[in-house]
Order: structure tokens, then C-alpha cells, then sequence
């Protein structure tokens, strides 16, 4: 089945869909706007929008944002990556947030020949054996290592235990990358269990995991679940120090959680509003975000979609083209651009090499305690 609709896709696109060649550069916009993923997707449209208003224009031509919203489902992933390249004649595409969603766009983008950046999806699968698929954010490979560096090297730990969500993909890989670097340094995994999406009872996990008395669990959760898991772990009277992945990067988590996200440490992108030190972008970036959405925390989701935008202003800017094709070869070529979530060269493979972002939730609070370079 998946050989007939590429080749549909093939036909239709080596049929008449091209780029609008035309005082407008059209960008392309697909993400969770509705469903499970939607409060990653709305801050990384809102990055992208606050980059965009702030550069309405490149190369003298009025910017268009094509927004389509892929509802957190992979066939809608598809489906608006389609409409995207046939309907609307987009140059370039931003997104999306969750690594599967999207695999299941960049499928369609490769043989449209459409760049495709994506905000946040970490799975190295993303960009694998790619010609046309990009990324603005680290991969879970350097974020595992990067979690298990700094639980043995930082805060001493020897012992972890794992609570692994098999139904997804960020989560399964995560672990994996973890539990690959953190005996390599030396640990030692005394627990590895598993559930699936949509659980809410994780007492018989939580209850083993306690038995066998690990210094750290890594949970590598979306926040709703994680939250959940968090409040029960307390409820059984756990003593071990809980860690996460950029997915638990969420201002909603300490409300959902409460109490029990107190100590939580999580691994994400270089960027936090308060986090010291700042480079000149991502200051810019904050100022402008307070007086855009004045109360409204922001978070590395939306400066990663901030990111994309200005990796495509550089990009056409240097390409001096809309052409698709062009500006997918002056994205490969990225080299030293300054962003908010750093300086950002893309090697081989499509993907930045970027430290890695420590958070803590301190009283309360999100606090960005620094950055880790990962042992891989």
C-alpha cells in the first residue's frame, strides 16, 4: 500500500505541483493544533508567527504562512503535507511537533522535493537517509547521553531504574539511548518497565521500581502521563529522584502534578525565559515575546519554532531564490547561525549539533540549572 500511494504521489507532483513563482513566498505550517500534541504545536506556531512579524519579507518578497493543522494524527500528518505542496504551492515547510507525525509528513516531502525543517522531533529516524528533511533541535541519542552524563557525572547517581512508555516511539528510544550511555559510564539499570499510552493505574510498575531502590527513574513521558505517574510515585511513598526528556517541557505540568514534581529534573533545548547568561538572540527573542503575549510563559517549543523561521530567512536569503530545490541546498550548507536555542550548524545528516538544556522544578518553579555536554 505504501508503494501505491508514493507513486500517486510521485505522478501527482511530477504532474504540474510546483512552487508559486510570484511576489510571495509561501511557507508551509503543519502541526498539532487539535489532539494530543496540541500544546507543543500552538507554542511552535506562535515562535514562528513572532519571527515572521518581525520579518514579513525576504528577498523582497511578502512572506505567506500556510497554517494546516495535522489534528496529533499520522495520516493527517500526510494529508497536510499533500495539500501543502499540490494546493497551496508552499516553497518550504515548518514542523511538527512529535517525531512520528513528523515522519509521516516528511515522507511526503521527499518526493515532492519540498524542504521540510522540523521544530522539535528528536527521533534520529526523522532526518535518516533524507534528502529534504531537516531538524532546528538535538536527537534523542545526544539527549539520553546528555541525561545519563549528567545523572553520573553531576549528581552521582549508579542506579536507575527505567518506566517506558512501548507504545511510542520518542519514549522507547529515549530509554534506550539512556540506558545504552548510563552503563557505559558505569551504571546500573535494576529496573526496566514498560505501559502504554492511555494508562492512568502505573501502581504495580511504581511498586516494583520502589523495591528494587534505584538512585534515579527516567521517565521519559509526554507531561499529562509523566504528571500522573509523578502523583503516584509520591502516593507510594517513592524516594528516588524522577528525570525526563524535552517532552515533559510544559508550564501546565507543575499545576497538573502538584507537590510531586518538586526535585523533578528533566533534560531539553538550551533555552528557558530565565535562564542566565542568554545569547543576544534568544534575549531578543524573550523581549519580543513578552510584549507579543504579555503573561503567557513561553518555552524552547517556541523558540524552536522562532528557530526554523530564521534558519529559512538565512537560507533564501543566501539562495537569493524561493525556489525549493535552491533553498533546500542552502539549508544543507547552515553553518555558524546564530539562534535562540544556539549557534546552529547542521552536519551530514541535517542535524544541529547543540548542547544540551538541565531544568529543575525548584518551589515550584522551572529553573534552568545549565547544560551538559553528552558522553556518547
Amino acid at each position: 500500500m505504501r508503494k501505491v500511494i508514493l507513486g500517486v504521489l510521485i505522478c501527482m507532483f511530477a504532474c504540474g505541483a510546483a512552487f508559486a513563482a510570484d511576489d510571495v513566498i509561501r511557507i508551509g505550517f503543519f502541526n498539532s493544533l487539535t489532539g494530543q500534541n496540541a500544546f507543543g504545536g500552538q507554542l511552535e506556531l506562535e515562535g514562528v508567527q513572532l519571527a515572521m512579524k518581525e520579518i514579513p519579507e525576504i528577498i523582497g518578497k511578502k512572506v505567506e504562512l500556510v497554517i494546516v493543522d495535522n489534528k496529533s494524527d499520522k495520516v493527517e500528518s500526510a494529508n497536510a503535507v499533500t495539500r501543502l505542496i499540490e494546493n497551496d504551492k508552499v516553497s518550504a515547510i515548518i514542523g511538527s511537533y512529535g517525531s512520528s507525525l513528523t515522519m509521516a509528513g516528511s515522507e511526503v516531502a521527499e518526493v515532492g522535493r519540498v524542504p521540510l525543517l522540523t521544530t522539535s522531533s528528536t527521533n534520529p529516524l526523522v532526518t535518516q537517509d533524507k534528502k529534504f528533511t531537516f531538524r532546528a533541535c538535538f536527537i534523542d541519542p545526544q539527549q539520553g547521553a546528555g541525561a545519563a552524563t549528567y545523572a553520573i557525572r553531576t549528581l552521582g547517581y549508579k542506579k536507575a531504574a527505567l518506566l517506558v512508555d512501548v507504545a511510542n516511539d520518542y519514549s522507547v528510544g529515549l530509554a534506550a539511548f539512556f540506558r545504552n550511555s548510563f552503563v557505559k559510564l558505569g551504571g546500573e539499570i535494576v529496573s526496566d518497565m514498560r505501559y502504554n499510552s492511555g494508562d492512568q493505574d502505573f501502581t504495580a510498575q511504581l511498586t516494583e521500581i520502589i523495591s528494587k531502590e534505584p538512585d534515579v527513574v527516567l521517565l521519559p513521558a509526554y507531561f499529562a502521563e509523566g504528571a500522573i505517574i509523578l502523583k503516584q510515585a509520591r502516593e507510594l511513598g517513592a524516594k528516588f529522584r524522577f528525570m525526563g526528556g524535552d517532552a515533559m517541557d510544559n508550564p501546565e505540568m507543575v499545576t497538573l502534578a502538584g507537590e510531586a514534581i518538586e526535585g523533578f529534573i528533566y533534560t531539553g533545548f538550551a533555552y528557558a525565559p530565565d535562564m542566565p547568561d542568554m545569547n543576544p538572540v534568544a534575549a531578543k527573542f524573550t523581549e519580543l515575546w513578552k510584549k507579543e503575549y504579555p503573561g503567557k510563559e513561553t518555552n524552547a517549543n517556541a523558540a524552536l519554532g522562532y528557530d526554523c523561521y530564521m534558519m529559512y530567512v538565512d537560507a533564501i536569503t543566501r539562495a537569493g531564490s524561493a525556489d525549493p530545490e535552491k533553498i533546500r541546498d542552502a539549508l544543507e550548507a547552515t553553518k555558524d547561525l546564530p539562534t535562540v536555542t544556539g549557534v546552529t550548524t547542521l552536519d551530514a545528516d541535517h542535524n544541529p549539533q547543540k548542547d544540551i538544556g538541565i531544568l529543575e522544578i525548584k518551589d515550584g518553579k522551572k529553573t534552568f540549572v545549565g547544560t551538559v555536554v553528552p558522553e556518547m
